[in-house]
């Protein structure tokens, strides 16, 4: 017979600590990591031109789309590189490449999110 970790009946006070400490790591994120504020005030701006160029539906869900990409590469990369740093500061080759492939995923988001953005807002200016 299988058994899981938690076996644990269904419980909404049990969920609703899950939210509360998934909007903890959150709030932790924007606080204490550089990349997540750059990120913030490029949401910030996303958000205020699509307003003020008065985007389509479609438009808005590809831009909500390639945002939520790059802040959750961000929140991974971030996360790979704190566990890695707390097993180890060794500048090992191993984990130079997971911490490279990892901040690679946050610009290849980047980039993408670059791209739909002009492609959406250059035509309305």
């Amino acid at each position: 017979q299988i058994r899981f970790m938690n076996d644990e009946p269904f419980s909404i006070k049990a969920r609703t600590k899950s939210f509360k400490y998934a909007f903890s790591g959150i709030r932790d994120f924007i606080i204490r990591e550089h990349n997540a504020r750059l990120h913030l005030a490029a949401t910030v701006v996303v958000i205020v031109i699509a307003i003020l160029l008065k985007v389509n539906y479609a438009e808005a869900i590809l831009l909500t789309i390639v945002t939520g990409l790059v802040w959750i590469c961000e929140l991974i990369n971030t996360a790979i590189e704190k566990v890695i740093d707390f097993i180890t500061f060794e500048k090992l080759p191993p984990i130079k490449y997971i911490k490279d492939v990892a901040a690679a995923a946050v610009l290849v988001a980047a980039i993408v999110a670059l791209i739909t953005g002009c492609l959406i807002f250059i035509p309305k200016i």
